[in-house]
């Protein structure tokens, strides 16, 4: 198959004349744009409060490859391995020179150049490595240190703590000395040159690593072990469209960028520093959101990864429970109880917005923590999380501040969450969004049912006020209003209101969903974040209008910039680079749209639709409750496989299809399809006695 015709190859023979467009390289520590002089590490900031952002770390491996011959050009990046390739092709030799950020070593990037002689010929062939690396960087202030075992060492560390009184992140660099000019001797048909670089918190690491790095190209598996994880991933999802070309590149791109952004399934480390908008490969001083973590971590771009992959969904609850000590900080400046997690978080969890509205009243980022712990246990039961790993502190903190934050009206007899900005930042000191409360509201909610299954007692006006929290509605035009004085038909920046029925889960009656979405569709900033259009056609879906769900989630095609897939913020190519926030928006609307995916209490619902333009959709590796499903959704008909399990004792599951029409109960066991007419449905636990249906 060639490169044209594999989707999950994105190749060119000219690089895009905006060098932001080039493709990031990631492993969920080490974030790099090829060619770039500067790259980035987790958890690795300079500059307090306000000023902190990802610090610059100088890039060795930026070198591009040039000879005097003339020759054709091809760049590709195979997803398949997450490996970027230069294929310099002449008459006399074939160069061809791969970049990877290691998918299972994750302080290790790697550069290989192999030459290949095309024809015979007594005369050496020299090409030359053009580097524009100085090792040296803005924000951290280096120093030379010994070399160790033939490779160059430099160290140092950030300038400025990211609050007084707390640590400057010390980096390592170690990498093997690239020469000006490489040469294929007379003798050789083919020669090929690795190079490492390390980066390493302390020296010990670093130098573990290289270690490493090294016995790996001495055994020839350097390259191997880096395409096994990658292989490794994908063999666990992978998420294929039949019948719009577009819609599937787009899809994998989403999928390999997002899961560039997050650490290896086997990375038992801590040290996850979270997701930011545009990734690891981009923060630093003024862009991209100087690299912190907002709420599109949580809402955005972790329901696409938590649906297959459990370890990785854990890490980001990690980083949130790594943060507790910081929101608690944040909560107290408040004036308030419990926990109050930053709008801009980075190591501490301490706010770094540099605009103080934004961290004071863009609160509803606590709701949004709270439901990807809320999604976590639903779809894994991993109770674990919430003891040991701390998970109930987050729960119970963010309860108690919502119940601090909540004020009592006595004429409506109503709690009233005052002062605050919704999702849609065009607002700001509004009163009652009606998606902060609804987030309130399911996270308070959330706190009462884990504190029962823990066996703890709630304090009860988490109840009270989960009973008693105004959800803004206007009964004349039957549709929810942003917030209190809301006047219809004035301009929206984003997503916000159309997101009380998914993800949010507020119970509502089809002719009030369409009443939201007929609202705000056309009062929505066309150039607005590029997330936004996937909200809309998940509710467009919800009510069974396909095609109009297709048109707007067509809308995103202009915020991915070509040939590599990378997402913009703004569809003019404007804002954020790399804009996973969008991406996950996208891939919610494939993977939670066309199936109807609901996860619940007790139950995965689905409700699948496709449009006209989507024959099939293969959506394999769903992980549910310590299962993995293949699921193949065609026009008519729904096909569910079971994988065998690894560790399996029995060939039988205890999981079954229910179908809402018939009720029709299909018990699923290990490597058996199950296939039945396309309605809705939920797979649920064999002894479950729970129906997924509101009533």
């Amino acid at each position: 198959m060639s490169c044209d015709e594999d989707p999950y190859i994105f190749s060119t023979d000219t690089l895009p004349s905006d060098r932001r467009f080039l493709p990031p390289l990631a492993n969920g520590l080490l974030g790099w744009r090829v060619y770039n002089r500067i790259m980035h590490m987790g958890g690795v900031y300079n500059g307090e409060g306000g000023r902190c952002h990802r610090a610059d770390v100088p890039c060795p491996h930026a070198v591009t490859v040039e000879m005097d011959e003339a020759g054709q050009h091809t760049y590709s990046l195979d997803t398949h391995t997450g490996i970027f390739t230069h294929t310099l092709s002449s008459a006399s030799v074939t160069v061809s020179q791969s970049l990877y950020s290691h998918r299972h070593y994750p302080n290790l990037m790697v550069m290989e150049i192999m030459l290949v002689r095309q024809v015979i010929s007594e005369e050496p062939i020299s090409v030359r490595l053009d580097s524009s690396f100085t090792p040296e960087s803005k924000d951290i202030v280096f120093e030379a240190g010994p070399d160790y075992r033939g490779g160059s060492h430099i160290q140092g560390q950030v300038t400025a703590a990211e609050f007084p009184g707390g640590l400057c992140p010390s980096v390592h660099l170690i990498w093997t000395p690239i020469p000006s000019t490489l040469t294929l001797l007379p003798e050789q048909s083919q020669a090929r040159w690795g190079f490492i670089l390390i980066a390493a918190n302390s020296l010990e690491s670093a130098e573990a690593s290289f270690d490493e790095g090294l016995n790996l190209m001495a055994s020839g598996n350097l390259r191997l072990s880096h395409e096994n994880a990658w292989k490794e991933l994908w063999l666990q999802s992978k998420v294929e469209v039949q019948g719009l070309e577009n819609l599937g590149k787009a899809v994998i791109g989403c999928m390999f960028y997002l899961l560039s952004a997050f650490p290896s399934i086997h990375d038992t480390s801590s040290s996850f520093g979270g997701v930011s908008p545009g990734g690891l490969s981009n923060g630093g001083d003024g862009q991209d959101y100087w690299g912190h973590v907002f709420w599109d971590q949580d809402i955005w771009m972790y329901p696409g990864i938590a649906l297959f992959y459990p370890k990785l969904a854990r890490a980001v609850l990690e980083y949130r429970v790594g943060t507790i000590d910081g929101a608690k900080d944040n909560a107290q400046k408040q004036g308030f109880k419990g926990l109050k997690f930053a709008w801009e978080s980075a190591v501490s969890g301490r706010e770094v917005c540099g605009v103080d509205i934004y961290g004071q009243q863009e609160i509803h980022i606590n709701g949004d923590v709270t439901l990807a712990f809320q999604t976590y246990l639903y779809l894994t039961e991993d109770l674990t999380m919430f003891t040991d790993g701390r998970g109930r502190e987050v729960i119970y903190g963010v309860a108690d501040y919502w119940v601090s934050r909540a004020s009592w009206n006595p004429e409506d007899q109503k709690y009233h969450i005052l002062g605050v900005m919704p999702p849609d930042e065009y607002y700001y000191n509004v009163n009652n969004s009606v998606y902060t409360n609804t987030v309130a509201k399911s996270s308070l909610q959330f706190a009462v049912e884990l504190a029962e299954s823990l066996q703890h007692p709630a304090p009860k006006e988490w109840k009270e006020v989960a009973d008693s929290l105004k959800i803004p509605f206007d009964q004349q035009s039957q549709y929810h209003p942003e917030y209190d004085g809301y006047i219809k038909g004035n301009p929206v920046k984003q997503a916000d209101t159309v997101m009380l029925s998914y993800p949010l889960g507020l119970q509502m009656s089809p002719e009030v969903r369409r009443n939201d979405l007929e609202a705000y569709e056309p009062v929505t900033d066309p150039h607005g974040p590029a997330m936004t259009w996937g909200m809309f056609a998940i509710g467009w879906l919800e009510l069974g209008e396909a095609e109009k769900a297709q048109i707007l989630l067509e809308k995103c095609f202009k915020n991915i910039q070509g040939p590599f897939q990378v997402w913009s913020e703004s569809s003019d190519g404007s804002g954020v680079v790399n804009f996973l926030t969008g991406m996950g928006g996208f891939l919610q609307a494939v993977l939670f749209g066309y199936t109807g995916f609901r996860v619940q209490k007790e139950c995965l619902a689905f409700s699948p639709l496709l449009p006209n333009n989507i024959s099939e959709l293969c959506i394999r590796g769903v992980n549910y409750l310590g299962s993995q499903m293949d699921w193949l959704l065609r026009k008519e008909e729904v096909c569910i496989i079971l994988r065998e399990k690894a560790d399996s004792a029995g060939n039988t599951s205890d999981l079954q299809v229910v179908l809402k029409a018939s009720g029709t109960k299909i018990p699923l066991t290990p490597g058996n399809p199950v296939t039945f007419p396309r309605e809705p449905g939920y797979v649920c636990k064999v002894a479950s006695m729970f129906s997924c249906w509101p009533l």
